[in-house]
């Protein structure tokens, strides 16, 4: 199961990964951690993929997928993965994005809203 945890803004208008579910991991407005993120997942998994299906996690740049990894594997989830690049990938030298690494700069298949 492929979850984006990005934000709705970052979900709907810079894109996602063609076929990932979208669950929140932090979201507006009070841009808190989103409470019931683990209880989603589990929703999504008895859904169609599976309790034992590996889950792959992708946000921006890797970090907050690393977090909400961290505590899918705490609430007992076994096989969960980070892309680490994220989406958008890292920052370059004049403070941009998709143009050293990530998802999209790799070519990887995605849609926008």
């Amino acid at each position: 199961m492929f979850i984006d945890v990005r934000s709705n803004m970052e979900y709907l208008f810079v894109g996602h990964p063609t076929g990932a579910i979208h669950i929140p991991w932090i979201d507006e407005p009070d841009w808190q951690v989103n409470p019931q993120f683990v209880k989603q997942v589990r929703q999504a998994m008895l859904g169609g993929a599976g309790g034992a299906a590996p889950v792959v996690l992708i946000c921006r740049s890797g970090v907050r997928s690393l977090d909400a990894g961290k505590t899918l594997i705490a609430a007992g989830v076994r096989e969960v993965y980070n892309v680490s690049e994220g989406f958008e990938g890292h920052l370059d030298d004049h403070h941009h994005r998709s143009t050293v690494d990530g998802w999209r700069f790799h070519g990887l298949p995605w849609e926008q809203c």
